[in-house]
């Protein structure tokens, strides 16, 4: 089951006190840095949690898959998320 923006701000206001639109302009400022230090080039990271990059994607050769013609793909960036310690401890280990 996912949970979408709305339900995660209310959970973030409930437990800490904050009204709902104080917790949604955090997240707000937030995703607006990550976007930030992306844009840049730059890595962001929080310890134990996450890092976010962004990466380097080199041209490539790739097919138009309506007509089958070999087309020339353009370099570009892509972003990278890597779950750190605690994310990883908080997914637990797979069942057997």
């Amino acid at each position: 089951m996912a949970k979408n923006r709305s339900e995660l701000v209310s959970e973030v206001a409930e437990s800490t006190g904050l009204t709902q639109k104080q917790v949604s302009d955090v997240l707000d400022g937030v995703f607006e840095s990550f976007s930030n230090v992306v844009a840049k080039g730059e890595k962001l990271t929080i310890p134990g949690w996450l890092s976010v990059e962004r990466t380097e994607r080199a041209a490539r050769k790739g097919r138009n898959p309506q007509t089958g013609e070999e087309i020339q793909i353009a370099a570009g960036y892509s972003v990278k998320l890597s779950a750190g310690s605690k994310l990883k401890a908080a997914a637990g280990t797979p069942k057997k």
